[in-house]
């Protein structure tokens, strides 16, 4: 064999792999741009509470679940039955009851704080998934309402049980 069709055939074989290559990264960039476009989807058909009752920290990470099959369709408490349905048809997945009974979420609550005694420990504002406490360091704290989700995640951390829920 001569040198040529040796050098001829080297090149033919790189010019394999590296187009091998390319069509295998569009091919995975193709699936990440879907796998987003996916989760994005989903995640607007759930209710944004970030109350953590699905067993995610938040509506986000519990829609990556749900996009990649490794989280049920049916954990979203407060979406209820109807986030369940508007899953169902996005993922293609059968309609399955709530993974759990609750009456939690049977009436719209938000969190009220009680000023007289709050002690401005800024620890229901790090607690707030959705920044719906304002205040500062010793000082009185307060409730945006048009924020609050409900969650109840600003109530254990209080330490002097100023914090109750109320009718929204």
């Amino acid at each position: 064999m001569s040198i040529s069709i040796v050098i001829a055939l080297i090149v033919i074989m790189l010019l394999t792999c590296i187009i091998g290559l390319l069509v295998s990264g569009q091919e995975t960039s193709s699936h990440v741009q879907t796998l987003q476009k996916d989760i994005d989807e989903i995640e607007n058909l759930l209710p944004q509470t970030q109350c953590r009752d699905c067993g995610f920290n938040g509506c986000r990470p519990y829609a990556e679940a749900i996009a990649n099959r490794v989280a049920d369709i049916n954990r979203c408490l407060p979406g209820g039955i109807e986030t369940i349905r508007s899953l169902s048809v996005r993922t293609g997945l059968d309609v399955k009851p709530l993974y759990k009974k609750t009456d939690k979420y049977n009436e719209p609550q938000i969190a009220f704080i009680h000023e007289e005694h709050c002690i401005g420990c800024v620890k229901c504002i790090a607690a707030c998934p959705v920044d719906a406490i304002v205040g500062a360091p010793k000082q009185m704290h307060s409730v945006i309402n048009a924020y609050c989700t409900g969650c109840e995640l600003c109530i254990a951390p209080c330490p002097v049980d100023c914090i109750s829920m109320i009718p929204a």
